[in-house]
């Protein structure tokens, strides 16, 4: 399963007439209940078939986008979650981890740590081998921290954390030919060599250690400038895997062989096909039992269909949440950190406070989240109970206290009823959203008539919502058309927040910087937080509260994730110490 920060679709959905009788509410206080509040689903994590597993058989898989997907099966290249549920098939991690998520041995490779040589130790298991046969080697493990590093590659997965290791940055600025901080003592050992040990480093997930290789053989030929567009990463991947890409429909589907090479437990499936289906069609494939796993189902979906004839429905607590995010700079390639631009429109706290409190998403939620969808209260989803500030409430809806923070920033309002600037100039906010169909568009909508409530004119940029691909582009690449946007993440399984907000984060796509934030983030991965865990908890609590003063970035709804499986699918979990050897244990039942 996955244990990488990725970017997330739109994932919450409304019923489109539904949404017309209830609206923004008229109230002009607060108006953060629903009448209609619903329990939180809670589903088991594995589904147990008892009967006979046949031999071979397809798994039909379909997961739900509206999006065709990238096609980037390269993990240091990709940052699309679609891509990561295409690809998991074939793609394995280096290392293994148990229900906590801390690495343990019987993995591709195993990891041990030194932490006053300030050390990580790779073995790698000589028995691992590529789709192409060839041996998984040290070389393949450097060469992937390289793509990351190389500033030709544009990859957004140099981040702040892999900076740690010793040589990464005179490597990234062109001072150096080869990473100082990774040495390869044999052919199937890896040392790296950080500037300091952090409290997350012995968990997947962390950011601080990349859990991936890429094969340096097949790959060699491709300058770093070609990679991402390359046939050998889009079209014919090679991987170690349990499965192994036999067939791909660019954005649409793909389709899985055995992998002959590899290195566990012999796959029982003779195929897997997975394809993408739409929000509009996928209640109705469900119905027509067209697949025997759907992933990313929506809410909406599970909510007309939460007991499919002919499954079984496993879920749990997603690592992942949506928020509400305000441009205020640009992100600079050339020094690799975020500028912020004090001036820039949404640079006042509150006028984005506002913006938040008058929302309804707990109406929202409860009406049409079925128990998969909560509001949420901080950046640190309910999922990660030990670090989540529960004394935040968040921004539950309150129009007195938006229109009040607003009066008093100096928003004054027009003839026209909408708010201008505290120098009297027009204030329009320029709405950047994904498509997820009609229903998606209803969202929209509603949020819109909430701040005309409190005085404020949005509109969407180019006046429609965006396909997730084209959403992003803008996002990443700071277009002017953006001044808010709404996002989601799915995170790894380290809650660390430096690669999503730090000053150094190609992820911080608001480009908020301060020095305040800036210590928060080193604290929670400091050495001392390697030492001191309640000091380490106490250091997130803090920076939830001080994210949510600042609200640059508002968190909007917690994801708990439902998974149809189809009754005659056995082997089926997603209990997390066995993510890991998942797929090479899925099969079909006679």
């Amino acid at each position: 399963m996955k244990t990488k920060k990725v970017l997330a679709g739109t994932v919450a959905v409304l019923s489109l007439s539904a949404l017309a009788l209830t609206g923004c509410s008229n109230s002009k206080s607060s108006s953060s209940s629903s009448s209609s509040k619903t329990t939180k689903a809670t589903l088991p994590v594995a589904y147990k078939n008892t009967a006979t597993a046949k031999k071979g058989g397809t798994l039909k898989v379909g997961v739900v986008s509206d999006s065709a997907f990238k096609g980037i099966f390269a993990s240091e290249l990709s940052d699309d979650a679609i891509d990561s549920e295409v690809g998991q098939f074939a793609q394995q991690s280096l290392f293994k981890y148990d229900d906590n998520y801390k690495f343990v041995k019987g993995g591709a490779a195993d990891i041990s740590f030194d932490d006053s040589a300030k050390t990580a130790t790779i073995k790698i298991n000589k028995k691992v081998k590529w789709s192409n046969g060839l041996p998984l080697t040290a070389k393949d493990v450097e060469y992937a921290y390289e793509i990351i590093a190389n500033p030709a590659s544009k990859s957004n997965r140099y981040t702040d954390s892999l900076k740690n290791i010793k040589g990464m940055e005179e490597y990234h600025a062109g001072k150096s030919d080869t990473i100082s901080g990774i040495t390869m003592p044999d052919k199937y050992t890896v040392v790296l060599h950080f500037k300091q040990m952090t409290p997350g480093m012995q968990t997947s997930g962390s950011g601080y250690i990349w859990e991936n290789a890429e094969p340096y053989e097949y790959l060699k030929d491709v300058p770093f400038s070609k990679l991402q567009s390359s046939d050998k990463v889009r079209k014919n991947p090679v991987t170690y895997g349990p499965y192994k890409f036999s067939k791909l429909v660019q954005g649409e589907s793909a389709e899985f062989v055995p992998n002959t090479y590899y290195w566990g437990k012999k796959p029982s499936l003779s195929k897997i096909t997975i394809e993408t289906v739409s929000t509009s069609t996928a209640g109705a494939a469900l119905k027509s039992k067209k697949y025997d796993i759907m992933l990313d189902e929506p809410a909406s979906v599970y909510g007309q269909n939460k007991k499919p004839k002919g499954y079984t429905m496993v879920g749990k607590a997603e690592l992942a949440y949506s928020y509400m995010g305000f441009k205020v700079g640009k992100y600079d390639s050339k020094t690799g950190k975020n500028v912020e631009d004090k001036n820039a429109k949404m640079n006042n706290k509150s006028l984005r406070q506002a913006m938040a409190y008058a929302l309804n998403v707990e109406q929202v939620s409860n009406k049409f989240g079925y128990g998969l969808r909560t509001r949420a209260t901080s950046l640190i989803p309910a999922a990660f109970k030990e670090y989540k500030n529960t004394a935040l409430k968040g921004f539950p809806q309150n129009i007195k206290k938006a229109n009040s923070l607003l009066d008093k920033a100096g928003y004054k309002k027009g003839k026209d009823g909408y708010r201008k600037t505290p120098s009297g100039k027009k204030l329009v906010v320029h709405l950047a959203a994904m498509s997820g169909s009609a229903n998606q568009e209803a969202i929209m909508k509603n949020y819109i008539q909430c701040w005309k409530k409190i005085g404020i004119k949005a509109q969407l940029t180019n006046g429609r919502l965006l396909d997730f691909n084209n959403f992003y582009d803008k996002v990443e690449n700071d277009t002017k058309d953006i001044d808010v946007f709404f996002g989601a993440w799915s995170l790894s399984s380290e809650p660390s927040p430096a690669d999503l907000y730090s000053e150094g984060a190609p992820y911080n796509f608001t480009r908020f910087v301060s020095k305040k934030n800036n210590q928060y983030l080193k604290n929670i991965d400091s050495q001392k937080a390697v030492t001191n865990h309640k000091w380490r908890v106490k250091q997130f609590k803090e920076w939830q509260a001080y994210m949510n003063n600042q609200a640059y970035v508002v968190p909007i709804q917690d994801y708990y994730d439902a998974y149809p499986v189809k009754n005659s699918v056995k082997g089926f979990t997603l209990q997390t110490s066995k993510g890991y050897t998942l797929w090479e244990n899925v099969s079909l039942t006679k």
